[in-house]
């Protein structure tokens, strides 16, 4: 397999830097991956498990700096799903793009109308109807971790939804709390019943977490990980998590380890990736709460603050829908 990108210098060990298993996965991926069609129809390289695992303490954050990651969209992001909102208008109204592409290619497939991204957006935030209509996404992330369906029986056979199914997250706020040392601080975005009906089907899909000397330890299971666009996102947001977690609970942060399944490279990040991995890393970015809300459910995007971060430019690159 033809590749144009470099190796690591010999004399830089991997503890030197937080970013060097990032660039040695991604190398790994482009260098030695197996070629896939996939259902984008883009074709990957892709290699199936991998693992990073990243110190949280002092304030420590996995920011990388070989390209510029636009946290403040990851952070927004972040709220937004705690707030179980499932359509991109709060999101868009913010300026995040990041979830616009799936309900825009479903409108151009349904309406066969040419509109580009920032018309699209436009009319999402200027007409509520439209926006109900077009800019819904389907019971996505959010919506399973604060509001997973629950089901009574109303007669012989019938059953109907509870207004509010289950929370996840405030469950899991009160089991760290109160249980530190069970195994079940799980929460899940993976509702077979209801895959169909999403627009993405969750990529990052089981964070699970651990306490131990006062500790708390983030653990993010990813089946799908877009290592190029996805995965510096993924890492970011399931760090913040597990910082706004323990912040909540009273422990100081511990670890993020994150496993990735179908670890994946598209073929058409080449100038992506040979730009990045020309790079090395430096620094150590930091991320402040500079407030503590009364519930997990209360940050504000103002509540954060990352310091100590000057990365690399921003390499761009085109989304696989």
């Amino acid at each position: 397999m033809e590749t144009a990108v470099q190796s690591r210098p010999a004399d830089i060990a991997a503890e030197d830097h937080f970013e060097w298993q990032y660039l040695d996965l991604m190398r790994r991926v482009w260098t030695r991956g197996h070629e896939r069609s996939d259902r984008t129809g883009v074709g990957t390289r892709s290699v199936f498990g991998a693992t990073m695992r990243f110190d949280l303490s002092g304030d420590a954050i996995p920011l990388l700096t070989t390209k510029r990651v636009y946290w403040k969209a990851a952070a927004r992001e972040m709220l937004w799903f705690l707030t179980g909102e499932t359509n991109i208008r709060p999101l868009v109204e913010q300026g995040v793009h990041i979830w616009t592409d799936w309900p825009l290619d479903a409108y151009r497939k349904a309406t066969g109308e040419v509109i580009d991204r920032d018309a699209f957006e436009a009319r999402i935030i200027a007409d509520a109807e439209f926006a109900e209509r077009w800019g819904d996404l389907g019971p996505v992330y959010g919506k399973q971790w604060v509001n997973w369906p629950v089901y009574e029986p109303v007669g012989e056979g019938l059953f109907r939804q509870r207004a509010q199914g289950i929370n996840q997250i405030a469950e899991l706020v009160e089991s760290l709390k109160h249980n530190p040392g069970s195994r079940r601080h799980i929460f899940e975005g993976w509702n077979v019943a209801e895959l169909d009906r999403m627009a993405l089907p969750p990529c990052h899909k089981t964070y699970q977490f651990f306490v131990a000397d006062g500790k708390l330890t983030g653990l993010l299971y990813q089946r799908s990980c877009d290592l190029a666009l996805g995965v510096p996102f993924n890492i970011f947001s399931a760090a913040l998590i597990t910082r706004m977690l323990a912040q909540q609970c009273d422990l100081e942060p511990g670890e993020l380890i994150w496993n990735g399944g179908d670890v994946h490279l598209y073929l058409n990040h080449q100038h992506l990736v040979e730009t990045q991995l020309a790079r090395s890393p430096s620094g150590a970015p930091k991320l402040a709460i500079t407030r503590r809300p009364d519930s997990i459910f209360d940050y504000r995007i103002e509540d954060f603050e990352v310091r100590n971060y000057a990365p690399q430019a921003h390499i761009a690159a085109p989304v696989a829908v």
